[in-house]
Formats: structure tokens, sequence, C-alpha cells
């Protein structure tokens, strides 16, 4: 063959020196100091904590007015009762007219129905009355169906507009909680 050398295989190289194999370099080692890093986590962490807003505990507003001395009239005709027996019922009452039960899950449409009247449309005053060992959940689940009602009523007069200002009329809202009486008592007691 002529041009020496083997073909394709590797030629060996040289050794050189006194040693037959090469010295691997060594690594440096990688440092992180880490102190800076603690202090701006904890910068950051104190940041965030002054500066946003705590989630406030979940409340119902309620303003009640200051006691009056002179009491209020109110046509009979303008009230719509709500009555909430200890053991759960519920009934309703538009009026002088007789109370009728009404099931929990239909207050809001009762309360809607009532309320958006012609001839009672944003003058009707709701009525709340409990007897005194009803349960507070009980309580909590009418508010919340009557303010369900609120939302639907509010858009339905929305859609109305005043003549005096060719403004949307605005809802005037008018609710109690009054005090359960004897009276109360027997009108809802039989039923």
């Amino acid at each position: 063959m002529a041009g020496g050398g083997g073909g394709l295989a590797v030629p060996e190289r040289a050794k050189r020196g006194k040693h037959s194999h090469r010295k691997k370099k060594k690594r440096l080692g990688f440092a992180l100091d880490m102190t800076p890093l603690v202090d701006i986590t904890f910068l950051l962490l104190t940041f965030f904590m002054f500066t946003t807003t705590m989630m406030k505990p979940q409340m119902m507003e309620m303003k009640i007015p200051p006691a009056a001395l002179n009491n209020v009239e109110v046509k009979a005709s303008d009230l719509f009762t709500i009555y909430v027996r200890e053991d759960g019922k519920t009934f309703y009452q538009m009026g002088l007219d007789e109370p009728q039960a009404v099931e929990f899950d239909k207050i809001k449409n009762v309360a809607k129905t009532q309320n958006l009247i012609p001839l009672k449309k944003n003058r009707l005053i709701t009525f709340l009355k409990l007897q005194v060992k009803t349960k507070y959940e009980t309580l909590i689940k009418v508010l919340d169906e009557l303010n369900l009602a609120e939302v639907e009523i509010t858009e339905e007069i929305a859609k109305d507009i005043d003549p005096a200002t060719q403004k949307p009329v605005e809802r005037k809202r008018r609710f109690t909680i009054a005090p359960f009486s004897e009276e109360d008592n027997t009108k809802i007691g039989g039923l």
C-alpha cells in the first residue's frame, strides 16, 4: 500500500514527559452568598404586607335608625310582611290580607312580584318578623333571598323613566326587622 500508514487508523500520540497521562484541571468551586437574597426577600415581604389591603371579614351591613320618639304612620296597604316561625316555616302577608304560607325558595319571587305591582311600585315597605327562638341561620337565609330579589327589583324599576328629570327612576328600598308580637303569633300559629 502506497502512502503508508494503514488507511483509516488513528495514529497513536507520542507520549511526552515523565508522566504518561495528563493531569485534569481542577474546577474552581462556585459559592453563592445568600445573605443579600434573604434581605431582599424580607424587604419584599414587608412591602407587600404594608401595601396590600387585608381581606375584610364578610359581614352584612345593616343600618339601624336611631330610636324615634314618634310613631310613623304608614298605609297598611303598603306593608309587605314576612313571618318566620321558630320551626323555619315562612309566611307572607300583603297589607291587611290573611298570611299565606310560602316555600323558602319562593320568597325571592314573592318579594319581587309584590314589589313590582304597578300601584305599589317603589312604595312597598318590607317587614321581617321572626319568632324569638328562630335560628340565626334562618334569618340570614331569608335576608339573602330578599337581597337577591332586591337586585331584580332595582333592575326593573331602573327601566322606568322619571318624567320630571328624564332619568331612570331610583329605587327606594324600605325594609325593617320588626318585633314579633302575640297578635302575629295568633295569625300564623295555626297555619
